[in-house]
């Protein structure tokens, strides 16, 4: 599941994303409120994490041009203002939750994780191709019909492919996206990382998903 948090102190971002990336979820940062509206209108999220207080465009004028665009993404306030007057503005203006800073991670996982089931439409969010399935609610993957056994980062390789499926991805974009950080280009992680997935979700069967393109990076894909 894809998460956006539009939060300016890069110390803080950094943070989350790392908790909720080793939790499950695929994240992306926006560090100002343009970009962070940007990409809550361009791309697809199943919740957004929102500074109230951000520079360029503030919280509150995000989630109104959200809604205003008839997206109802769960957005949740993660902000430190802390008067009863911000917390009850922003679940007026459409926020699922207000949470106040500082907050126990714990906690704030714990509230994205309700959010979702509530959502009907976020639990049958899957993933496809072919014969491949990913459950990205149960973080369950099958392949013709057999239960694939894949580790945290394994899931949310073979999910961040699935998601770009027909595209080459390069080993910078893999690492950013599945790790969070951008590897030297000595390290080969990225590359053990995906001999290990292919050796489970490739090797057993006969049609082969996961291409290598010399010099570039990998796709899914169904083979010609």
């Amino acid at each position: 599941m894809r998460i956006l948090i539009v939060e300016d102190e890069q110390k803080a971002a950094n943070y989350l994303k790392k908790g909720l990336t080793e939790n499950g979820f695929s994240v992306d940062i926006a560090n100002d409120g343009e970009d962070g509206l940007h990409l809550a209108l361009t791309e697809v999220y199943s919740l957004i994490i929102l500074d109230v207080m951000l520079p360029l465009r503030g919280g509150w004028s995000i989630i109104k041009e959200l809604r205003a665009a008839g997206n109802d993404v769960p957005v949740i306030f993660l902000s430190a203002r802390d008067e009863v007057h911000d917390r009850v503005h922003g679940l007026e203006l459409g926020a699922d939750d207000y949470l106040v800073k500082p907050y126990a991670f714990s906690e704030l996982l714990a509230r994205i994780r309700i959010i979702l089931r509530r959502h009907p439409l976020q639990q049958s969010e899957s993933l496809r191709l072919a014969d491949l399935e990913l459950d990205l609610i149960r973080h369950k993957a099958r392949r013709g019909g057999r239960s694939l056994d894949l580790t945290v980062k394994e899931f949310q390789l073979l999910a961040l492919m699935l998601r770009r499926r027909g595209e080459v991805l390069s080993r910078t974009t893999i690492s950013e996206q599945v790790w969070g950080i951008n590897f030297d280009t000595d390290t080969n992680v990225v590359d053990v990382a995906i001999r290990r997935l292919r050796k489970k979700v490739d090797d057993p069967f006969p049609v082969k998903l996961i291409q290598t393109i010399r010099g570039v990076g990998y796709v899914l894909d169904e083979t010609a």
